[in-house]
């Protein structure tokens, strides 16, 4: 909520401070929210019903995505970018309203919602205490990320789960940034258009697309998961994957490429309960958060190379099929050495 607003301010500084604080809450996001989920799952003893918890929240987190992607693009469109000040000039305003920053407001609702809902309906996870300690014997800060690194470097399995996670993740952040460049480049040269014009593209709706064929593949997940085993769908994702990927970058047709993306979305909202559910039974439970945070180092790392190294859109597709494919076959490894087990 504190990071929202910063997006309003023509300032570097601020604007660095709300990514700082939006880099913080992305990895909340993905580290606490799940790990509450699944010892929630532990507690009532349902962790056969792990699997479907997943299917729903992805199906859900779709719906919400594809009503937000609606509505950001026409809050997009209401009026244009200008100071809060009507008086100032575009170049002397500090502080902006309308334009493309609307939806960003909007967001700060929807956050304010959340963290209400969050307070009253969640009961607390305080975790398991050890005993009595003293001041000398207390846990640093660092003690817990230190123990969930020597874990993961120890156990193959929590090791290969976490390459797998962070390759796939950091596709599909490279993808966020390249499916719109991607798309502009083909519609210029289909339409005739110079590189130095401009071309527009209802980017709202593009996207509310891709969710409802996230929304797809998490329903897909809920009919498959009952025959197919989680490691063995996962490495059917991937490859899939980097099927779609594959045909972006050698299609020089946007019908064709369009619906290679929609595939590959689907395979992301795949993705989500499928890992959510491996990580719930791979990770142990004390060192589950610890552990996640930990997966996503090489994601972050992944994702600022991508950036620093200002790849072009048809280097990015193909760096995403590069991890695509280096993720199916950890993931092959991944799902032999659970089988085995098994056996």
């Amino acid at each position: 909520m504190i990071y929202t607003p910063k997006t309003d301010f023509r300032n570097f500084h601020v604007l660095m401070l709300g990514r700082l604080l939006g880099g913080i809450a992305t990895s909340l996001l993905f580290s606490v929210f799940e790990a509450w989920l699944i010892r929630a799952h532990a507690n009532a003893k349902v962790m056969d019903k792990l699997s479907s918890s997943f299917s729903t929240a992805g199906f859900g987190n779709s719906v919400i995505a594809i009503l937000a992607g609606l509505v950001s693009n026409k809050a997009a469109s209401h009026g244009k970018l200008r100071p809060w000040d009507a008086s100032l000039d575009t170049k002397e305003g500090m502080f902006f309203v309308d334009g493309y920053l609307n939806p960003f407001d909007i967001a700060l609702l929807a956050l304010i919602c959340c963290g209400i809902c969050a307070t009253f309906l969640w009961e607390e996870n305080y975790g398991e205490s050890g005993g009595k300690e003293n001041a000398e014997n207390s846990p640093k800060w660092y003690d817990g990320l230190k123990r969930a690194y020597k874990t993961t470097i120890r156990n193959r399995d929590i090791l290969l789960c976490g390459l797998v996670s962070s390759l796939f993740e950091g596709s599909m952040y490279i993808f966020v940034f390249m499916w719109t460049p991607a798309m502009q480049n083909l519609a210029k040269k289909e339409e005739g258009l110079g590189e130095d014009e401009s071309v527009e593209l209802p980017y709202g709706l593009i996207f509310s697309t891709f969710m409802v064929c996230c929304m797809t593949g998490s329903s897909l997940f809920s009919i498959v998961a009952e025959r197919m085993k989680g490691e063995a769908l996962a490495v059917v994702v991937f490859a899939v994957s980097s099927v779609a990927m594959s045909l972006v970058i050698v299609s020089s047709n946007s019908n064709v490429t369009f619906i290679a993306m929609n595939i590959f979305e689907i395979c992301v909202g795949m993705y989500f309960p499928v890992m959510g559910t491996m990580k719930g039974m791979i990770v142990p439970e004390d060192q589950r958060a610890a552990i996640y945070n930990l997966y996503r180092i090489p994601l972050n790392f992944i994702v600022v190379s991508s950036l620093l190294a200002h790849l072009t859109a048809t280097q990015g597709f193909v760096a995403v099929t590069i991890m695509l494919v280096t993720a199916t076959f950890l993931q092959l490894a991944l799902a032999r050495r659970r089988l085995n087990k098994v056996f």
